[in-house]
């Protein structure tokens, strides 16, 4: 069993965009360390291949829920979810999210607004449901997995990431005393399926700037379980984000994105 988890084994961790990249990473470490998984995604197909997978390789008990959370109708399914008392929910990994490759202006404004509704609108409102039976029963963990772009001025998902870890910090410190602790994950540049589906040419940053998941998302379970409000993987990145606030704007907005 992974020593990091300082839950209950046998409760039930609820991860969005648990089919591919760090959702998928943390579906199976929550999976090895004992917890039922309740996958979100919107892909049936791989959703019960992800399920097959953590039950033939950890014996974990899962659930699958395919849902848009771009859409009202998909939020309101996993709410349902959250909020039944019947089924309680111990840990909550907000994870869903995507990208957009190209600039702010040419972006089309519909992408930009489910773009910001996801990362942001979603994010809140499952929370907000996380937390009412958390607080009754005063413990829960929350984990919303935002970006070392949330330190940098990136446009839009800088924004939105940037809101997602000052929303986090709060938190944290408003329900640590009543039992809940909320981290905001900080991940550099990860090798996942992320960068792939924006079409984003991977080698405009460096090899050593590029994390593996399962490294990601280990610290992060350690350090929430620890009560920490940030979390930022891997010495190197610390480093980094801690020279960027004393930096200019200009010297830290990172590489411009690139298409393949």
């Amino acid at each position: 069993m992974n020593p990091h988890t300082a839950s209950t084994p046998g409760t039930t961790a609820l991860v969005t965009g648990a089919t591919a990249g760090l959702g998928a990473e943390f579906a199976r470490q929550l999976a090895e360390e004992g917890h039922r998984v309740v996958l979100v995604a919107r892909d049936a197909g791989r959703l019960a291949a992800t399920a097959a997978e953590l039950e033939n390789r950890y014996g974990a008990a899962t659930e699958t829920i395919a849902a848009d959370l771009t859409d009202d109708a998909g939020i309101a399914v996993v709410v349902a979810r959250l909020t039944d008392p019947a089924r309680p929910v111990e840990i909550l990994v907000n994870n869903a999210g995507i990208g957009l490759l190209r600039s702010f202006e040419d972006n089309d404004i519909a992408e930009e607004k489910r773009h910001l509704k996801l990362h942001v609108e979603t994010a809140m409102e499952l929370t907000h449901a996380a937390l009412q039976g958390m607080l009754a029963r005063q413990s829960g963990r929350i984990i919303n997995v935002a970006s070392v772009a949330a330190f940098l001025p990136r446009g839009t998902y800088s924004a939105a990431k940037a809101w997602l870890l000052s929303f986090s910090r709060w938190a944290n410190m408003a329900y640590a005393a009543r039992g809940v602790r909320v981290t905001a994950v900080c991940p550099g540049f990860t090798h996942t399926e992320f960068h792939d589906r924006m079409g984003m040419d991977k080698t405009v940053a460096p090899r050593w700037m590029w994390l593996e998941a399962r490294q990601v998302v280990s610290e992060s379970l350690a350090d929430n379980a620890k009560g920490k409000a940030v979390s930022i993987p891997s010495r190197r990145y610390k480093i980094l984000t801690s020279v960027s606030r004393v930096l200019p704007a200009r010297l830290v907005a990172g590489p411009p994105r690139r298409a393949k």
